[in-house]
């Protein structure tokens, strides 16, 4: 296991090595200047000039990606431009909120559309199936942000249940912070559910179709018994795959849902450091997200051996 652990690290460097080239040098593609944009419209040439050294932004642009790689290297993912604060602190302190959002809502989701899945493929075609199918179907088809207003017009402005802006800290204030979550927790629990409920019967319906599920029921055990014990774990596998790529998607391309709960997490950091040009941000923000991606990967083919025992780690 140890072998598979380094190789499978080892194949995720290159990656971010590639992924660490291409954002330094897109957003230096981004229309405007951070020097001008933190100077205002009175800086004067020499004053701009004066900030680009400071920053080191009147280097080249290989020198200052070599220079930003050493730095990462070293665990320094440089300071902001605009708020001078250290990036990495200020990344894994926003990363907690969105990856406590994400985590919550996938286990929901999984918790709920797993069973559900495999009850329409054992069901099929059936009036349960067809419900099933609709429920996903209409689910996928609302995007994040029209459910989330959605949601946040019905309980919060209309019956007032729920906060409808801000955000307070689990560990600050344990019952608040579950009320500011549950609207974001609750768009992302809905939407996921109808991606993984469609996954599940899929895969479901491939396996009822081998023979070891034909031996099992000519044996004569139940049905409950045939689907849980002796097709869940294969079923589940190409599941867990998907589950483990939409974590990794989630808290990539969480910043919208952020932004419509006004939700201080990565996405909305990375969001805020586009619009202010600050570079160090949306390095560190995109790089970081890279890594989670690859260590999301990583443990999805590390658990691989649990829900199917064909599969070994060599």
């Amino acid at each position: 296991m140890g072998r598979f652990i380094f190789s499978r690290i080892a194949m995720g460097v290159p990656t971010l090595l590639i992924v660490a080239a291409a954002v330094f040098f897109l957003i230096r593609l981004i229309p405007g200047d951070p020097a001008s944009l933190m100077l205002g419209d009175m800086a004067t040439p020499e004053t701009v000039a004066a900030l680009h050294r400071e920053l080191g932004l009147d280097k080249p642009l290989p020198v200052q990606f070599v220079l930003w790689l050493g730095q990462i290297l070293t665990g320094d993912f440089g300071r902001s431009i605009t708020t001078d604060l250290p990036v990495l602190p200020l990344i894994l302190d926003r990363f907690g909120i969105s990856a406590t959002i994400v985590a919550i809502a996938v286990a929901l989701a999984t918790l709920a559309a797993v069973p559900a899945g495999m009850i329409a493929a054992w069901r099929q075609d059936s009036a349960l199936d067809l419900g099933f199918i609709a429920v996903a179907t209409l689910l996928l088809s609302i995007p994040t942000f029209w459910l989330g207003l959605l949601l946040l017009l019905l309980f919060g402005l209309e019956l007032g249940w729920l906060p409808v802006i801000g955000y307070v800290s689990l560990a600050e204030d344990f019952q608040a912070g579950l009320l500011y979550l549950t609207l974001p927790v609750l768009t992302l629990f809905l939407h996921e559910t109808g991606v993984i409920i469609r996954m599940a019967r899929a895969s479901m319906l491939e396996v009822q179709r081998l023979d070891y599920i034909t031996h099992a029921r000519a044996k004569g055990l139940s049905e409950p018994v045939v689907l849980w014990r002796h097709g869940f774990r294969n079923a589940f596998a190409p599941t867990w795959t998907l589950i483990g790529l939409i974590l990794g998607n989630l808290l990539g391309g969480i910043a919208v849902v952020e932004t419509v709960f006004t939700i201080p997490g990565l996405g909305r950091l990375l969001v805020d450091g586009i619009f202010a040009r600050d570079y160090p941000v949306i390095q560190g923000c995109l790089l970081f997200i890279a890594g989670a991606y690859v260590i999301v990967n990583l443990i999805v083919d590390l658990c691989y051996p649990v829900f199917d025992p064909r599969v070994t780690l060599n």
